[in-house]
């Protein structure tokens, strides 16, 4: 991995600082001060700061901003997945996506090998908010439909009649609504659209927990990793 990286990762400062650390001669690498932001280093690798050594973070934290089409997998020997988007210097830390997104669902998803964050994250213990933008045909959406979403409803497109639990649904006009969820049953969103004559064309997660993204930038496929902020507002929403 990157020596930059390596250190942000450590939460030794953002990779803007971490190079301005590097070139003022602060990091050594097995001995030698490093000047090269980008250069390869491993966990085998003595790396110290300022004299003192750096112990590699071993929890990652990622939002990816899932395409369309992309299997919610960290591997598939026939169809894209989300593992396609992981560097590969960092294939072996056992990172795995929080939950899932239907193969036709876009937007925010967690990567991460936190697995007590990722557990409560899923939990229905902690109902964790998720928000949903939803493109959909059929009838609009009458008051008394909403009502009913917002008490929950029982669905039977299914073996077994499940209760949804409440959720909120609002209007932005009559092909587009919004909904945030506080549980996570199969294919909920499209159900619940479907148990009132309406099919859902298009699906994209915006935000989880409190983290958000862009609702008019889908299918971009961008990774990056979670500031410190970020990490420690979904730590809060499941009281970690």
């Amino acid at each position: 991995m990157r020596l930059d990286r390596t250190l942000a990762n450590s939460g030794i400062g953002t990779r803007s600082s971490v190079r301005s650390l590097i070139a003022s001669g602060g990091v050594s690498v097995n001995g030698v001060i490093a000047k090269d932001p980008g250069m390869q280093v491993t966990e085998a690798d003595k790396i110290t700061c300022k004299g003192v050594e750096v112990g590699q973070k071993e929890n990652l934290y990622f939002l990816l901003d899932k395409p369309d089409a992309v299997l919610t997998a960290m591997e598939d020997p026939r169809l894209s997945c989300v593992g396609d988007f992981i560097p590969q210097e960092l294939k072996s830390k056992k990172l795995a996506p929080v939950g899932r997104l239907d193969y036709h669902t876009t937007g925010l998803l967690i990567i991460t090998n936190d697995g007590e964050l990722s557990h409560r994250l899923q939990s229905p213990k902690y109902h964790v908010a998720k928000r949903y933008l939803v493109t959909f045909e059929g009838p609009s959406w009458s008051e008394k439909e909403i009502e009913a979403v917002a008490s929950g409803i029982t669905l039977t497109d299914m073996d077994t009649p499940v209760k949804t639990a409440p959720a909120e649904l609002s209007v932005i006009d009559g092909h587009n609504a919004e909904i945030t969820l506080y549980e996570g049953k199969t294919h909920e969103v499209r159900r619940i659209f479907a148990h009132f004559g309406k099919e859902v064309i298009a699906l994209r997660r915006v935000s989880l927990a409190g983290l958000e993204i862009d609702p008019s930038c889908g299918n971009t496929g961008n990774i990056r990793e979670l500031t410190e902020e970020e990490i420690k507002l979904l730590k809060s929403a499941v009281r970690l």
